[in-house]
């Protein structure tokens, strides 16, 4: 076991069996529905089917490899029984959903009988999902139609992404060494960067600091991130550190976590510290709140604000009904407060809610992980991460996890900004109603 591997499981997460009344149950939503008409045939015909084998794929019970068969066999014959592409499709989204994080399935009976008729569908989400669900089950002729879909530069890009993704979640081999060449076409650039962290790839650091430099800085942030969910990847981003050919200011605080969970002293000896302003909680409150004066704050521009939430809140947090999923929805919460929000920004971690505690994994192949759980069954967990909004992560790949103390968000954020941008920003969460955003 590495040191990271130890570090993780010196304060291992027992894992949990979810609750009999943690038990989900998959919506069946009946595509053409209304109210005066009810279910269109020949969907209701199929709907209580469809309900009761879905609810057993997507189980949050522990299953035996004979009771996947069995229920993948069943839903495989009321696919072929049906003329429908809408049942056909609901169905397979389904089988998706719940295969999600698993690899090396046993193609269930009746499969490949089933590959005549939907590689002919006229329907491409149907012969897409096919498709995805055919590499789960094995099936070569469909991983050779993923990659040649990839590296076609005509192809639907997002046709292009889903494949990249199905061929990753896959642990393809020949894919990664595909990654390379995709990293110059701009439509499937972000996917192939973060591709190097799915997979390792001995050359990934190498290929991705060799671009930096020219890159976007959203790419930028992609390739950061993806150099720190490994230790060969991460010990590479540090050297580039200590060499000055990156800027120690482009390391995000989640990122820097991870690097230091990956390298410890090695880290800290480059960096320095991670930052912790916890201690100094009620000098930083006191600090800001004298900034916040009532002359301060009529100077401050809403609209100039919503634009440094974009920049550094955005990606975790909602507000109006934009931004991220990971943090709490903040439209609703006691933004009028200035303590409030002074305390929730200096200190994020003073008082974490249970669904939004971070959760670090390392996968049996290295990886490193850090997000919120979205979901979590008897087969995967599924977090929410800065970088994506869902990553699956079969249970039978985690070697150790455990949960932190520390919010996702990171401390220091208004250190970070200019005295004006953090009043233009408190002005914005103190709205009650959306503003324009200054251009």
């Amino acid at each position: 076991m590495d040191p990271t591997s130890t570090y993780l499981a010196l304060t291992e997460e027992p894992t949990r069996e979810p609750s009999a009344n943690a038990a989900h149950t998959p919506t069946i939503q009946c595509v053409g529905y209304h109210p005066s008409h009810g279910c269109p045939e020949p969907l209701m015909k199929y709907l209580l089917v469809i309900f009761m084998l879905l609810s057993s794929i997507c189980s949050l019970q522990p299953a035996t490899a004979a009771s996947d068969a069995k229920s993948l066999e069943l839903l495989v014959k009321t696919l072929n029984s049906t003329d429908s592409p809408q049942v056909r499709t609901i169905l397979m989204r389904g089988m998706l959903s719940g295969l999600a994080g698993r690899r090396n399935v046993a193609a269930p009976e009746g499969w490949k009988e089933l590959s005549k008729k939907l590689n002919a569908s006229q329907h491409a989400e149907e012969r897409d999902l096919f498709q995805q669900l055919s590499q789960i089950f094995g099936d070569v002729e469909a991983t050779e139609r993923a990659l040649a879909i990839i590296e076609d530069p005509t192809a639907d890009a997002a046709a292009r992404r889903t494949s990249l993704r199905s061929l990753l979640a896959q642990q393809n081999a020949q894919v990664s060494t595909k990654l390379e060449s995709l990293l110059e076409d701009p439509a499937i650039r972000l996917d192939a960067i973060r591709g190097y962290a799915s997979i390792e790839n001995s050359s990934a650091p190498k290929i991705l600091l060799s671009r930096y430099k020219k890159m976007s800085d959203p790419m930028r942030r992609a390739v950061i991130e993806t150099l720190a969910t490994r230790k060969g990847y991460a010990t590479a981003l540090l050297n580039a550190i200590d060499s000055g050919s990156i800027d120690r200011k482009d390391i995000p605080a989640h990122v820097a976590r991870s690097l230091d969970v990956l390298l410890g002293e090695q880290f800290i000896k480059v960096f320095g510290e991670v930052q912790d302003l916890s201690a100094d909680r009620a000098k930083l409150m006191a600090k800001y709140k004298a900034m916040c004066s009532p002359e301060a704050m009529e100077k401050a521009d809403a609209k100039r604000g919503r634009a440094v939430f974009s920049k550094t809140c955005a990606s975790c947090h909602l507000m109006y009904g934009e931004g991220g999923k990971i943090g709490p929805d903040l439209t609703g919460s006691n933004r009028a407060n200035l303590d409030y929000i002074l305390l929730n920004s200096v200190d994020p971690s003073y008082d974490v809610p249970e669904g939004y505690k971070m959760v670090l994994i390392q996968t049996v192949d290295g990886r490193l992980l850090n997000g919120v759980v979205a979901e979590e069954d008897a087969r995967r967990v599924i977090l929410k991460t800065v970088e994506q909004p869902q990553v699956v992560i079969a249970k039978e790949d985690i070697e150790a996890r455990k949960i932190s103390s520390k919010s996702m968000m990171p401390d220091g954020q208004l250190e970070q900004m200019k005295p004006q941008e953090m009043l233009d920003l408190i002005k914005y969460l103190r709205t009650t109603a959306q503003v324009e955003m200054a251009k």
